[in-house]
């Protein structure tokens, strides 16, 4: 097969499928993993994609699953009625007659409430140009695959990736990747996605690498899912079971989830901090798929076997502030507020205060949100993972974003376009310019390149995480590897246990 006269073609387990050849990368859309998640199969786990005869195009994105309308932001495409062939994979490779490529898998990010591969920060194709097969899909978000509800398999989302993942197993080697030198990555909700699968003894073996940017410390309890399913189903006034909802429209199912997370802080006596945070939706932890929370699980030995970079940006929560146009606006009581609920206790809120003196609300709110959301979640799964006998890798992106003067910071996200090296499209026009500075081309440079290591070899190019030095590779302008950064914040957290969230039992 030569790049020049013809489209690249690859025979899966399902089907022959033909893809196009973009800028030197063969690229496959939108290639079947699972039947569409309707009709009869509607709020159940996925079932393996019906086959095809002939040559299928893989040349369009899937259609993306349904998205959550009251998040404020996305992928900017929304689920298109009728368009129900959601659960869908994309293949970037650079040479599909090569053997043994690393392959590297992407889990989107979106709050457990949105996101679709569609989006063109997820682009593979600058990362398959550096060796690598790069691998994309869809899963269900929101209620569709989080929602708690009786007789319906929980952690439906966690059940695409894992099918996903079977599907990469079986058929990658025909793009050229190694089935047994898979990668997965994810940044934020992606991220909490991979923590889930390293904690997931029936992942063992899908994949023996693994990156989360960004983990987010919501995962809940079977009662606390549930509670917040029930909440669902009463906005369509059905039962919170798979007979009563199934037959329910997946866009009416999302609306009513919309419903209830607008309205979660009403619930705040009873949801605790998941209605402060407004975040209806996380990995369950069951018993059964999910047993216990990543933390726990890792610490434990689970997953010993894979490697694992982690990290978060310095300013995780500054950009939500910002685009809010809350920057400056935070009072003194809303700032305590937050204090009293979120530090691990009152002597934490008051280290907070010791140990950041000159820090004004906004500046104390953002820190201490950012700590419990993401950043102390990111660096216990290393500390986790290296108790249980595991290798982990620790960074923190602290380039911060040119955007809005500097009011973003090294926010959530930003590390994204960074690591794609996807500098145009809407997210990353909006966090790095219209034309990047050489400053943001070298940090991203040195983010790809140690992503691609990492997926090629084992070492992302800095020594693993320690206890006794807790060495951090720290992404800037002039990039370095130091003790971790945030001392103050790791002290205040050290002994905080990131549990699942229970029902608080009040009204």
């Amino acid at each position: 097969m030569t790049r020049s006269d013809r489209a690249p073609e690859i025979r899966t387990a399902s089907g022959v499928v033909r893809g196009r050849w973009r800028d030197g990368v063969a690229v496959f859309l939108g290639i079947p993993y699972a039947r569409p998640p309707v009709g009869d199969l509607h709020l159940a786990g996925p079932v393996p994609a019906s086959p095809w005869d002939g040559v299928r195009d893989a040349d369009a994105f899937g259609p993306a699953p349904p998205q959550s309308l009251a998040v404020g932001y996305g992928t900017g495409r929304q689920s298109v009625a009728g368009a129900d062939d959601w659960l869908t994979v994309n293949v970037f490779s650079p040479d599909p007659g090569a053997a043994g490529l690393a392959v590297m898998v992407w889990i989107y990010g979106g709050m457990y409430m949105i996101g679709s591969a569609d989006g063109p920060g997820y682009d593979g194709a600058a990362l398959a140009r550096r060796d690598t097969v790069l691998v994309t899909f869809n899963h269900r978000v929101g209620a569709e695959g989080y929602g708690q509800f009786a007789d319906a398999p929980p952690n439906r989302a966690l059940l695409d990736q894992l099918a996903a993942l079977e599907w990469v197993r079986e058929n990658i080697a025909a793009f050229g990747g190694d089935p047994d030198r898979v990668t997965v990555f994810g940044e934020s909700a992606g991220a909490g996605a991979v923590a889930a699968l390293m904690a997931t003894p029936r992942a063992a073996g899908l994949f023996h690498r693994a990156v989360a940017q960004s983990v987010p410390g919501t995962f809940y309890s079977l009662p606390l899912a549930a509670d917040i399913g029930t909440a669902v189903a009463a906005e369509l006034g059905l039962a919170p079971t798979r007979a009563a909802l199934a037959p329910v429209a997946p866009d009416a199912l999302r609306d009513a989830a919309d419903t209830v997370l607008n309205s979660m802080a009403d619930h705040g006596k009873r949801w605790g901090r998941a209605a402060r945070v407004r975040m209806p939706f996380a990995p369950v932890v069951d018993g059964d798929l999910l047993p216990r929370t990543p933390w726990e699980a890792l610490r434990a030995g689970q997953s010993a076997g894979v490697e694992l970079v982690v990290g978060h940006t310095r300013d995780e929560c500054r950009g939500f502030t910002a685009l809010s146009g809350r920057r400056g606006k935070v009072t003194e009581e809303e700032a305590a507020a937050l204090l009293e609920w979120c530090a691990p206790d009152a002597a934490g809120a008051r280290a907070y205060r010791a140990g950041h003196p000159d820090a004004n609300p906004t500046d104390l709110q953002d820190l201490v949100l950012s700590d419990w959301l993401f950043r102390m979640p990111s660096l216990h799964l290393a500390d986790a993972h290296t108790a249980g006998g595991g290798t982990a890798y620790l960074y923190e992106m602290a380039w911060p974003s040119p955007a809005m003067g500097g009011a973003l910071g090294a926010c959530h996200g930003l590390d994204v376009p960074l690591v794609f090296g996807n500098h145009g499209g809407e997210i990353g026009e909006m966090l790095l310019g219209k034309d990047p500075s050489p400053e943001a081309t070298a940090v991203s440079e040195s983010m790809m390149a140690a992503w691609t290591a990492f997926a090629g070899t084992g070492a992302p190019g800095w020594p693993p995480y320690r206890p006794e030095d807790r060495l951090t590779r720290v992404f800037n302008a002039e990039s370095a590897t130091v003790p971790y950064p945030e001392e103050t914040s790791r002290r205040i957290w050290a002994d905080w246990s990131f549990a699942a969230l229970e029902p608080t039992g009040g009204g």
